[in-house]
């Protein structure tokens, strides 16, 4: 059953209530997150750039963090810490984004999956809850089909549910190589893109942090659209079997996230007024305390 979470500002743009947690004090970019560690793992398609907080074995059940395409898990830092505090938390980078190495040819969300299991192989995580936000809600669900002993529940930033007009349009706008502009222009467009779409509080250094991180995946950046368009949440989402807890932030895929709800099997489905891009990093706090309640007893909130 759906519900929502009210906060001010219920149009992209406006100000939501006062950011809590690391947003208050927020890093410049390149600055280091205190608690977390870095390291390579070895992959299906090379080497995979981990992010990590806490110790594996100790405490509550891992959480596996995935991230939206192009970007990183650097999206996940302060939260990977908050979480940290009562269990083992990593965020890997996908192949061909942030530092982790590109696959030969143009992976598919089945690719991206089979290298988040070489993760969990890693670090001996033999069951594991999974946190999936845009592009990362898509390999989260097909780690929960393809791997369902090891998949505990499923916390899903949007799960975009399209039209084909819409999936063509959003192919033909964002699955294509980026064309670059000798005065930049391409730039501004896509870093203007990125304030459309965070509160209007949100400071300027944590958008181009994210800005930062889209570039990194070069000329396949756009690898990581062609892979969510390819995969359908209609298809998919009504085949999982493990609880979900879909919240549907006021961004770029709300429209299309609310036709996810009558998807699920087994889950709850909450809207996030107010909520947009950088959630992770402007209210950690109350994201971290939506996982932990729903981790802890997903069937309760079904």
């Amino acid at each position: 059953m759906g519900s929502s979470i009210p906060a001010p500002g219920s149009v992209p743009g406006s100000a939501p209530t006062t950011a809590r947690g690391p947003a208050d004090g927020h890093r410049e970019p390149g600055e280091s997150v205190t608690g977390l560690r870095r390291e390579y793992v070895d992959g299906p398609e090379g080497q995979i750039h981990v992010r990590r907080a806490g110790a594996a074995g100790i405490g509550e059940r891992p959480l596996l963090c995935l991230h939206l395409s192009p970007g990183s898990g650097r999206m996940y830092e302060e939260l990977l810490v908050e979480m940290a505090t009562d269990r083992f938390a990593i965020a890997p980078d996908t192949p061909g984004f942030g530092a982790s190495d590109p696959s030969a040819a143009p992976p598919t969300i089945a690719t991206f999956a089979r290298s988040m299991l070489a993760v969990l192989d890693h670090y001996r995580i033999d069951e594991v809850d999974v946190l999936g936000y845009h592009t990362g809600s898509k390999i989260a669900v097909e780690l929960a089909l393809v791997a369902p002993t090891r998949v505990h529940s499923l916390v899903l930033v949007s799960a975009p549910v399209y039209t084909e007009e819409e999936l063509a349009q959003q192919a033909a706008a964002l699955a294509v190589p980026r064309t670059l502009e000798p005065d930049g222009s391409h730039l501004v467009r896509q870093f203007r893109e990125l304030v459309r779409w965070s509160p209007r509080d949100t400071p300027l250094s944590l958008i181009q942090r994210e800005f930062g991180e889209q570039q990194r995946g070069g000329s396949r950046a756009h690898w990581g659209y062609l892979a969510a368009f390819a995969y359908q949440h209609a298809e998919k989402l009504p085949c999982v079997e493990q609880p979900v807890l879909l919240l549907c932030p006021q961004d770029d895929l709300e429209g299309p996230t609310l036709r996810a709800e009558r998807l699920l099997r087994r889950g709850r489905f909450l809207r996030l007024p107010g909520w947009s891009h950088q959630m992770m990093i402007t209210r950690t706090a109350e994201v971290a305390g939506l996982i932990r309640e729903h981790v802890a007893d997903p069937d309760r909130l079904s």
